[in-house]
């Protein structure tokens, strides 16, 4: 494109040399046209002149914005995150095993009355003492002085213990265990633990395909956009080019005497209007391609090798559009998803108010090698937390899902269609576009003849040429728009995946 045109620059430039008003006052400030036209054109030109320049199809930039954007690398972590977290908590319910080690120091004292312990004592030694005394038959006279005396001295030397004792213990102890705890029952919690994880994990993969989707979209309003920049610039070049030749032709016909200056000067200020438009559009083209790029994480492409199409026919019908996009489209899915993890979350509260029964056991690995095995039920009786409220606000959030779900459903069939209805429409009217541009450019003809006969007037040619460039630009903004309600429509539906087929079908006309 861009040696095409060089070319055409080129070929002005010679055909102005040769002309016959070189020499002439009046040629001047053409040359000053001619040359600031060129100049323009360069300049427009500069972005189709890095030296890395690229050129890249619509297939090639869906590939790479899939792969390599920010957003796919950031969902495919998150969609790993959630799988891994589902992975995570398959084993949950299983015995939980530890290995336990206690170090500790421990110090306690502890005050002891001996009071008791001292008359247990006097009392056994005392009738220790006469039952052997007995044993010997000694007569009464004898014996019981001797068991007066023996108890005295028993009770005399055992006050001499104190009243009281103050004990410290100290011990420092290392203490291995392995411990089992597993749970028997937990009124559904495991479960729903489980079933949240795994609905996640799935959400998760919606979420991906949905922003993929998203991005599709996306590139499709960057890409066809910035070919529609390009078709609109080429259409105000060639009108700036004709606006040119009229006024180059203007002025041998005002020499000539065929016109006066007034009509010339319509051609001048048509001609400087065309100039304004081609910088606007070069001005747009390049934010066009600036953007595009910017998506592609890119500075070098400059051409597009995918053009703007219309099909000539409709591939779906809006009837089995309307009943199949729920099997079809992300955003229901995931919203289906949202009202399955709110139905767990019901169980889950539910779960929160029945008992828990839980096994347990401990086995002492040092050289005690003491054990403990039992079983635990525990039921909460208080906690601060009304739980019958959290069941019902969960029950309340998946009502909310349920009809939030059925909402969006409405506003999807409506996007379809009108969505369908505007591609049919733009059909219709690239049909009519094409008749029309053939008409306009034999009515251009009949006015240049005409004025050329001095059978028409300037403002009839620069009408006509205006017509045909702005007939042209039409059809160019009339595919963007079939491609972007395309592209509106298969998103809603959630098949935009499939939109790269549209581009090769055999009923497709491109405008190039």
């Amino acid at each position: 494109m861009a040696r095409q045109f060089i070319t055409l620059f080129k070929i002005k430039s010679v055909e102005f040399n040769r002309s016959d008003l070189s020499n002439s006052s009046s040629a001047r400030p053409l040359k000053a046209s001619f040359l600031k036209l060129g100049l323009l054109i360069i300049f427009s030109l500069s972005i189709f002149s890095v030296s890395h320049a690229e050129t890249i199809s619509f297939v090639q930039a869906e590939q790479h914005v899939l792969n390599n954007s920010y957003t796919s690398q950031a969902n495919q972590a998150l969609q790993q995150a959630a799988q891994l977290q589902a992975d995570a908590l398959k084993g949950l319910g299983l015995p939980r095993v530890d290995l336990n080690v206690r170090a500790y120091a421990f110090h306690n004292e502890v005050d002891l009355p001996l009071d008791g312990f001292k008359k247990n004592l006097e009392s056994s030694l005392s009738q220790s003492i006469n039952d052997r005394i007995n044993e010997q038959n000694l007569p009464s006279n004898v014996a019981d002085p001797l068991k007066d005396g023996i108890g005295q001295t028993l009770h005399s030397g055992i006050g001499l213990f104190p009243d009281s004792s103050n004990v410290i213990l100290e011990d420092q102890v290392i203490r291995p265990t392995v411990s089992v705890l597993m749970p028997l029952y937990t009124g559904g919690a495991t479960r729903s633990a489980k079933d949240i994880a795994k609905i996640e994990a799935k959400r998760s993969q919606l979420n991906t395909q949905q922003q993929q989707d998203v991005q599709r979209f996306e590139l499709i309003q960057a890409y066809f956009n910035a070919q529609l920049q390009q078709q609109l610039f080429a259409s105000s070049q060639f009108n700036a080019q004709a606006m040119q030749t009229h006024y180059h032709n203007a002025l041998k016909l005002e020499q000539q005497g065929f016109i006066n200056k007034g009509q010339r000067m319509q051609f001048e200020v048509a001609k400087n209007n065309a100039e304004r438009a081609l910088q606007n559009a070069d001005a747009n083209l390049r934010s066009s391609l600036f953007s595009l790029n910017n998506l592609l994480q890119s500075s070098q492409i400059t051409a597009l090798s995918t053009p703007l199409f219309i099909n000539s026919v409709q591939n779906q019908h809006l009837n089995d559009l309307l009943k199949n996009y729920q099997d079809q489209s992300t955003l229901i899915k995931k919203m289906q998803m949202d009202t399955q993890l709110a139905n767990a979350n019901v169980k889950a509260q539910s779960a929160a108010k029945k008992p828990n029964l839980f096994a347990f056991g401990e086995y002492s690995l040092d050289d005690k090698q003491n054990w403990i095995v039992g079983v635990v039920a525990r039921y909460n009786l208080f906690s601060g937390i009304d739980k019958n409220k959290t069941v019902q606000a969960a029950e309340l959030q998946r009502y909310a899902s349920e009809l939030l779900t059925e909402r969006t459903k409405q506003e999807i069939e409506n996007i379809i269609y009108k969505s369908y209805n505007e591609v049919s429409t733009a059909q219709l009217s690239h049909q009519l576009l094409q008749k029309n541009i053939q008409a306009a450019q034999e009515n251009l003809r009949i006015q240049q003849l005409s004025f050329k006969e001095d059978m028409g007037t300037a403002t009839q040619v620069i009408d006509a040429q205006n017509t045909l460039s702005g007939l042209k630009s039409e059809m160019a903004l009339n595919a963007y728009k079939y491609v972007m309600s395309l592209a509106t429509l298969l998103q809603s539906h959630g098949s935009i995946d499939q939109f790269q087929q549209y581009i090769t079908q055999s009923n497709t006309d491109y405008i190039r």
